[in-house]
């Protein structure tokens, strides 16, 4: 189908029109116009509570920032992870989405600021984030939270960092009761047909997906690391439940289709949906409230 409205006025608005194609200017020079941008962004609803914090990682500090609709009730916990191709973004970034997210599936929230590349390639913002998830298992009598009810998840490179924390917590016997992997970053590939159909004119481009890579990994050879791709782990068995969006102008948008293939033939209890006419950094308004719902549904089901 044709570009559905809200890309095509997301694509017209002049901030976006006149920013440079990511991939050709400097990290710095990128991080600065995003930065700009997200200033510009209108303040997130209202929660109860909102609390910043650093935590110990193994690389240093890492900062978290803590979202719940109440404080008087013990709350299941979603663990997340912003975008930006591990390289540009911040939890500031994603602030309204976590503030929705909080309120719509009544859960504790917990963002997690992990270490960006280039200054940290591989493993380290892997590193924090499953250091972020196992504070979070080891901390739910402090933070009133449910320690049977941890679910994981993220946009972009963030579904990358979220996708491979599930795999590292089967492996640890940390168990998580789901995995929310929007646009996911799966596979160091660019040789789908969604890579070749909208490799250019829609914000995230082949360029730019290749220049985040060389910026994440060392090499070429870490790519094909299932913590890397975890579209090329040999067994996705015992993995948590998963809900995974994709955009139909995406050059992400067959890894994340072959990624739900493969968890739905592993036995992995799997939703997938493509957002018809939606790019990369634009899903429409209905996005949130899809993973709220699902995230409400599965805290419901493991409740019980």
């Amino acid at each position: 189908m044709p570009l559905h409205p809200a890309a095509q006025e997301f694509l017209e608005r002049p901030a976006i029109a006149r920013m440079a194609p990511l991939g050709s200017a400097s990290v710095d020079v990128t991080r600065a116009t995003l930065k700009a941008l997200t200033d510009n962004t209108p303040p997130g609803e209202p929660v109860a509570w909102v609390e910043d914090r650093l935590i110990t990682g193994p690389h240093g500090d890492i900062p978290i920032r803590l979202y719940a609709p109440t404080r008087d009730e013990v709350l299941p916990v979603y663990v997340h992870f912003h975008g930006g191709g591990w390289v540009i973004d911040n939890f500031e970034t994603e602030d309204s989405d976590c503030r929705i997210l909080a309120n719509q599936a009544h859960c504790l929230v917990v963002s997690v600021n992990y270490r960006h590349a280039p200054e940290h390639r591989f493993p380290c913002p892997l590193d924090d984030a499953f250091a972020a998830t196992q504070w979070v298992a080891s901390h739910t009598d402090e933070l009133t939270a449910d320690a049977h009810r941890i679910a994981v998840g993220g946009q972009s490179a963030g579904a990358n960092l979220a996708a491979a924390v599930a795999l590292r917590a089967r492996d640890a016997n940390l168990p998580l009761c789901a995995q929310i992997l929007s646009v996911p970053v799966l596979n160091y590939a660019f040789d789908t047909d969604s890579y070749r159909s909208c490799a250019d004119g829609y914000v995230l481009t082949r360029r730019a997906m290749e220049w985040f890579w060389s910026l994440y990994l060392a090499n070429q050879a870490e790519g094909a690391l299932p913590e890397v791709s975890p579209l090329r782990a040999p067994c996705l068995r015992g993995l948590p439940p998963a809900f995974i969006a994709t955009s139909e102008f995406d050059p992400l948008r067959d890894e994340g289709a072959a990624y739900a293939d493969r968890l739905q033939n592993a036995g992995v209890c799997t939703q997938y949906r493509c957002y018809a006419g939606m790019i990369h950094p634009c899903r429409g308004e209905q996005a949130l409230p899809d993973v709220a719902r699902y995230l409400r549904t599965i805290f419901r089901e493991a409740h019980e």
